[in-house]
């Protein structure tokens, strides 16, 4: 078995008539064995696929870290100001003109006050990455040509999220494949004579939770989602199974749009 160094070696050899390393001898060395070798890993180049779904997982980070930020501000409110803060801590504005009304009595009350500041400014910090994150992942969304975002209730985090959890949607020979790699298709449950299903607890959680966020969004307004929501209600069906449902029908749309950006790129 020869290694690929004995290999570099023998083509330096036999291309120049001499066996001393050096940058020009390497270099032609290693480009006829490559083209020789048969065990190579295939190297291919960053796709929007990839892209889309660093960005995403970018934003979804910085989103974390500023509902911790929100946790503990929030429990140092409740130490500062009788009931704590009535309103979203995420109002930076309002935020700040409650800690500016405090008045600390002891060190320890103005230690509070400082670090509530800090909290704060970490806050509005975090709210400027988040735009500035999602208007880079808007620029990349764009880049990419996809259509999803014309479906209602898909934002360009969700989209760039599920683009960048679906990779190539070739992989998926139809839109039941992508419903079980998705979760979206229920799993049977049933006893006896009665059939029911219950929640996919497998799959890819991030593009289930993706469609979860597209479904809800449906909900809150006069959509197609609502109206088919609603319908399977009024079937009998709770809320949870209508919701499933709904979201398995989305699942079947996303997919749609998925393989068509496809064949328009091809």
């Amino acid at each position: 078995m020869v290694s690929r160094n004995e290999r570099g070696g023998r083509v330096r050899v036999h291309g120049s008539g001499k066996s001393q390393k050096n940058d020009p001898n390497d270099a032609r060395s290693i480009a006829i064995a490559a083209l020789r070798a048969e065990d190579l890993t295939r190297v291919c180049a960053d796709d929007h696929s990839r892209v889309l779904k660093l960005l995403s997982k970018r934003h979804r980070d910085l989103g974390r870290l500023k509902n911790k930020v929100c946790c503990r501000l929030h429990a140092l409110l409740l130490e500062m100001v009788p009931g704590g803060a009535g309103f979203r801590i995420g109002a930076v504005t309002s935020v700040n003109a409650t800690i500016d009304s405090y008045e600390p009595i002891d060190a320890m009350g103005r230690q509070r006050q400082a670090i509530a500041r800090e909290l704060a400014a970490d806050i509005d910090r975090y709210n400027n990455l988040l735009d500035a994150s999602k208007q880079r992942t808007t620029v990349a969304l764009a880049a990419s040509g996809t259509s999803l975002t014309t479906i209602s209730g898909v934002g360009p985090i969700c989209a760039a999220m599920i683009i960048g959890e679906s990779g190539n949607i070739d992989r998926f020979k139809s839109k039941h494949h992508f419903a079980s790699y998705n979760a979206t298709a229920p799993v049977e449950a049933s006893s006896g004579p009665k059939v029911r299903h219950r929640l996919n607890q497998r799959g890819n959680r991030k593009l289930n939770w993706a469609l979860h966020v597209v479904a809800i969004s449906q909900l809150g307004r006069d959509t197609l989602g609502r109206a088919f929501y609603d319908r399977k209600v009024a079937e009998g069906k709770t809320s949870k199974e209508a919701i499933r449902a709904l979201k398995r029908r989305i699942s079947d749309v996303v997919y749609r749009h998925l393989v068509a950006d496809a064949r328009q790129q091809s």
